[in-house]
Order: structure tokens, then C-alpha cells, then sequence
């Protein structure tokens, strides 16, 4: 399907998915929002370890903000394929700046406990639930299927480039003003993503077919069932969502453990966390740049950035075995080869995904996969922080790069049997339903 935006309306000046207004107006926005949102993650695990000083709060921390994700996630996608996304995005994006500078308030105030973390990780979840699977399908509207590639690659790009500069400018401002003032800016930052959903003009968007309303529990059941019989029955898409949900689950737990690695085990403070986070953020923007500048997703990108991650985890855990001088650098370049490994992982699976399934259904397998990867957390979550105050960090870190690089390892012989086909579409999976629906409004 070829974009609907005439050419005379393309801007000359930018090359592929940012050729289109609308998804420049989003990614901008996005850019700035989740530079306040990774400066957030970092002060709240800071904040979180100030008040309690375990890290096994931090896994609870974030089993909390991602349990709603892992149980209502599906029930998200229903929302995102039935109501217009854009306005979806906007009520979501409201709801999270509400929700940061209540932790502002809270933690200028003075009274902060950990309870209120949990309420306002939990109130996150709720909001994440719906807001990601429509911000992952409502892409392909905005640039078509011909720029989708390239604009999930430049979505990664940016928010692995919010990685880098969000915790470095949390590691300084909570050096400077205590972790209020991440919070602040956090919430503040969310008005440049509002600004850019309102200027995007609907009449350049791709006209996509809607599902119909669930008139009952057992439409909302038919309709879930729809997305996860899809996934099922597309190999290429159950390999990446399978792959995704195991790594993410017991090796990208870096909100739990890098903080307690930087405290407890490389005694660098804030500042060196913000520099750990922001190294990890540089490996994960060079390899999100490389997918976006691939035609094609390859299965076989995504087996080995799981891969890469495992095995530099194994190498993150035993740098406190060198000598004193060399532990923090390596610590960095280590960090920095995991984050490239896990985005080729997140990236090539997200694109593989989004060119494999039908319009009606994305929203749906979005879901799926939203559900995978950002729930995963409430699981993997409470086992690295466990892991991490019963044995230590460093058994906790090696424990997900041994379990993560073993996982590519048997999906790597998976994939030598069956073949590393590109992603395609299956339009005979589309429900009636859905055909009946046409272009038209729920």
C-alpha cells in the first residue's frame, strides 16, 4: 500500500518515514518526551534505593508499573484497533504528564514513600497498557507500509538517543537538586508530544481498517483470540515474539540491576549510573540506526543482537574481577555492546512484526508483542532483584546474559531447520468482522 499524502505534499528535505509531517511532527515530540521519561526511570530508581536501600524494591518497583501492561496489554490493543489512535495518544500522553508531576510534588514536599512510587507505578501501567500498542500501530498510518521499516528503526533511534542524554542529565540534576528535579522536567516534557499529536492533520493519514465494536464479552474474547491464533500461525512472528518475551523477561533488567551495580558493586554514585545508562544508550542508538537503514528485517539480526546481550552480560558480571583501574571501563564498554544487542533484538522484531500483519489486526498482535516485552518486566523484574539480594548483583546480571544467549542459541537451530524468510503478509487471516468494517469509524 503506497502512502495517501500526495508527493507535492512530502517535504524535499528529509529521506524516507521523516519525509511525512506527521510522523516529524510525532517523532520530535517523542524525542524530547522521552528524554524527561528516561531522566525519570533513572531518578526513580535513585529515589527508590534512597528510601529503602535494598534492590529488591526496585524489582518490586517495577513489577508494579508493568503488571497492568502484562494482564490488560491485550485489552489494550482492542482499544487501539477499535477508537482513532491519534486521539487515544493524546488522553494517554495527558494522563502520564499528570501522573509525573505528582511524584514532583511528592518527592519536593518531602513526605515521597515507597507506596506512593508503587500507586504511581501502577497508575503508569495503567495508562502504558493502552498507550503502547496504539503508539506501535498507529506508525504505519502516519508513513505507510513503504517507510514503516525505516520508521520503527528511527523510533528506536530516538528513544535509545533519550537513553543517552535522559540519564546522563538525571546523574547531574540529582547531583545538583536531589531527584525532584527529573520528575519536573519529566511531566514538563510531555506537552512537546501533546503539541505534536495536535498538529498532525488526519487527512494525511492511511485510511486503515477498523475492527468492528465488541458488543459483548464474548465479541472482546473472540477478537483477543483473533490476534494471538495470528501470532500462533505466523512463524516468523511467533519466533520474534518468543524470542522477545524470553530475553526481555530474564536479560534486559537494567532498571533493577544497574543501579545496584553502580552502587554496590562499582561505587560510582548517581553520576557514574547516569554514565552506565548512557553508554548503554550509545550501543542501542548505533544499532537502532542500522536497522532503520536496512530494506528488510532479517530474523537472523534479531537472533544475534540476543546473542550479543547475553554474552556481554556474562562479561558485564566479572568485570569486578580486574584490577581497579580497568573495572569501570570495561563495565562501560560492556554495557554499551548489551544495549546495541538487546535494540537489534527489540528493532528487527518490531519491524518484522508490523510488515507481517494484516491492518485490522495490528493493533492486536501489537498488543502481543507490547505484552511480551513490556510485561515481561513484573516477572523478570522480581527474579533479578531476588536474584540480586540473595546472591548479588553480579549472579543476578550473569544469570540473564547465560539464560538470554542460550535462548538465541535454540532459536538459532529453530531457524537453521525452517529458514530465515522475510517477513510477510496473510490477508486470509483477517476476520470477517473486520472486512465487514471497511475504512469507516467503529
Amino acid at each position: 500500500m503506497r502512502s495517501l499524502v500526495p508527493p507535492s505534499l512530502r517535504s524535499p528535505h528529509w529521506r524516507g518515514a521523516l519525509r511525512h509531517r506527521n510522523f516529524r511532527l510525532f517523532w520530535f515530540g517523542q524525542l524530547i518526551s522521552l528524554v524527561g521519561t528516561w531522566m525519570q526511570s533513572i531518578a526513580q530508581a535513585w529515589l527508590v534505593l534512597l528510601l529503602t536501600g535494598d534492590p529488591f524494591w526496585l524489582g518490586i518497583v517495577a513489577a508494579v508499573q508493568f503488571l497492568p501492561v502484562l494482564v490488560l496489554g491485550l485489552f489494550g490493543g482492542i482499544v487501539a484497533d477499535l477508537l482513532p489512535k491519534r486521539r487515544t495518544l493524546v488522553g494517554t500522553q495527558v494522563a502520564s504528564m499528570v501522573l509525573a508531576f505528582t511524584l514532583a510534588l511528592l518527592s519536593f514536599t518531602g513526605v515521597v514513600q515507597v507506596w506512593h512510587v508503587l500507586v504511581l507505578g501502577a497508575g503508569l501501567g495503567l495508562v502504558n497498557a493502552v498507550d503502547m500498542p496504539t503508539r506501535q500501530s498507529f506508525v504505519i498510518e502516519m508513513v505507510g507500509r513503504e517507510d514503516v521499516g525505516n520508521a520503527v528503526g528511527l523510533n528506536s533511534a530516538i528513544f535509545n538517543a533519550a537513553r543517552i542524554v535522559g540519564p546522563a542529565l538525571a546523574g547531574l540534576l540529582i547531583g545538583a537538586f536531589g531527584v525532584t528535579a527529573p520528575f519536573a522536567l519529566n511531566g514538563l516534557s510531555y506537552l512537546a508530544v501533546i503539541a505534536g499529536l495536535l498538529m498532525i492533520r488526519e487527512s494525511e493519514l492511511q485510511r486503515t481498517v477498523l475492527m468492528t465494536r465488541p458488543r459483548s464479552a464474548r465479541d472482546i474474547g473472540a477478537n483477543l483470540a483473533e490476534g494471538l491464533r495470528y501470532v500462533r500461525r505466523t512463524p516468523s512472528v511467533l519466533l520474534a515474539v518468543s524470542v522477545v518475551g524470553v530475553v526481555a523477561t530474564v536479560g534486559m533488567n537494567f532498571n533493577v540491576l544497574v543501579p545496584a551495580l553502580a552502587q554496590a558493586v562499582l561505587h560510582v554514585g548517581a553520576t557514574g549510573l547516569g554514565f552506565l545508562m548512557g553508554a548503554m544508550g550509545v550501543g542501542s542508538l548505533a544499532a537502532a540506526l542500522s536497522v532503520a537503514a536496512m530494506r528488510r528485517p532479517r530474523i537472523r539480526i534479531l537472533l544475534f543482537g540476543a546473542f550479543t546481550l547475553g554474552a556481554l552480560e556474562i562479561v558485564l558480571a566479572a568485570v569486578d574481577a580486574l584490577p581497579p583501574a580497568l573495572v569501570f571501563p570495561a563495565a562501560l564498554v560492556a554495557i554499551f555492546g548489551a544495549g546495541a544487542g538487546g535494540i537489534a533484538m527489540a528493532a528487527t522484531a518490531n519491524a518484522t512484526i508490523q510488515l507481517a500483519v494484516p491492518d485490522p489486526l495490528r493493533g492486536r498482535v501489537m498488543a502481543v508483542y507490547t505484552t511480551v516485552f513490556a510485561g515481561s518486566t513484573p516477572i523478570g523484574g522480581l527474579i533479578a532483584g531476588w536474584l540480586a539480594s540473595t546472591f548479588g548483583t553480579p549472579v543476578a546480571i550473569a544469570f540473564g546474559g547465560a539464560a538470554s544467549a542460550l535462548t538465541a542459541v535454540v532459536a538459532g537451530a529453530w531457524l537453521l531447520r525452517h529458514g530465515d524468510a522475510p517477513p510477510g503478509r496473510s490477508p486470509e487471516t483477517i476476520s470477517s468482522g473486520a472486512r465487514r468494517a471497511g475504512s469507516g469509524a467503529p
